[in-house]
């Protein structure tokens, strides 16, 4: 109970260091004075040189502008994708399920690609000439796909018996969705498909301002009512035969589980983009640090793991000597990649030991 105490605290303290890393690295160079300042609403003095006056203003600009809210999605987002990855992995018990082995994700995109990518053929206007409007209208586009495609996982859910059937259902739904992304891509003008794509790299800075403070409201709310599903996740782990017996409803447990998750992905999503591999990485790696399968530990471990390495790979987009950022789906993927074949290695190490 110690070590897990103790690892709990340094994932904590490690998740305030990394904000604070996040608000010094750019590539814009903040001395971290001044930072402070800034932060403490304290001003300048004039003899600092380049730090006052206009320079000042600016620096406070890229502070709260930018890399504040950045931070502060980056933190909430891979909290939401790693509990959800976990949930996915528990009620499928499958290690290789992530928040979208049912299509979920997929749905976003397509309900994206609607939106931006028929926008100039049927509207006139191309949506991604629309500013703000714009961003808002493929938000609530990919909220609805994400919702409409688990709404129809949910009802197939009551159609058919057994998590691999389900399973492959929502990897088909996938195919499906994609096949008509692909076919939208065709026919869309040139400007509206590469709107699509720079949304499908990901990206933890197009949230800012009032969507950012209703972003990390939504998200605390659903992440702690996630707790909730602590025993019933544990009992799935036993196999649903054993569940039964214990008093477990099976299916209306399963389609919580399926909710919950499915809401995180599509909200993540809606704000953020696709985001790869820390819903699938991060519950691995959860496991190996905390040796438990208790969900009691593993869900605030989970969410803590998903934000101090979603913390780290908004950092490397954003190194220096970098112009803008990078895609955050190709940091993710070379940091959650060697996660995923560092956890199975290991693993595989401890059942030859045993």
């Amino acid at each position: 109970m110690k070590r897990t105490a103790l690892y709990i605290l340094l994932l904590a303290v490690s998740i305030v260091v990394l904000l604070v890393v996040n608000l010094l690295l750019g590539s814009v160079k903040i001395p971290a004075a001044d930072v402070c300042r800034i932060l403490l609403g304290i001003d300048s003095p004039p003899s600092t040189g380049g730090a006052g006056g206009g320079s000042s203003e600016i620096w406070r600009n890229i502070i709260f502008s930018s890399r504040l809210p950045q931070a502060l999605t980056a933190i909430v987002a891979g909290a939401g994708l790693a509990v959800s990855g976990l949930q996915m992995q528990t009620v499928f018990r499958n290690p290789l399920a992530g928040p979208s082995v049912l299509g979920i994700s997929n749905g976003s995109a397509l309900g994206v690609a609607f939106v931006v990518l028929l926008s100039g053929k049927l509207g006139g206007v191309a949506l991604s000439r629309l500013g703000y409007l714009g961003d808002a209208a493929m938000s609530v586009a990919a909220i609805i796909g994400a919702l409409a495609v688990m709404l129809l996982i949910l009802w197939v859910s009551q159609k058919v018996k057994g998590n691999v059937t389900l399973l492959i259902i929502g990897v088909m739904i996938g195919y499906l969705a994609n096949a008509i992304i692909g076919v939208l891509k065709f026919l869309a003008p040139e400007e509206d498909v590469k709107s699509f794509v720079v949304w499908g790299l990901g990206s933890f800075a197009r949230v800012s301002g009032d969507e950012m403070m209703l972003f990390i409201g939504l998200m605390c709310v659903l992440l702690p009512l996630t707790y909730l599903l602590v025993k019933p996740m544990n009992l799935l782990l036993l196999g649903d035969r054993y569940a039964a017996n214990l008093g477990l409803n099976i299916r209306r447990s399963r389609m919580l589980v399926i909710i919950s998750s499915g809401v995180l992905v599509a909200i993540v999503t809606a704000y953020c983009g696709p985001i790869m591999f820390i819903g699938l990485a991060v519950p691995h790696l959860a496991r190996v640090l905390f040796r438990t399968s208790d969900h009691r530990i593993l869900m605030p471990a989970t969410a803590l793991c998903g934000s101090v390495l979603a913390l780290v790979c908004n950092i490397i987009a954003r190194m220096p000597g970098f112009e803008g950022a990078l895609p955050v789906n190709s940091v993710t993927a070379l940091v959650g990649a060697p996660v995923i074949a560092m956890v199975l290695f290991h693993k595989r190490k401890d059942d030859i030991e045993e």
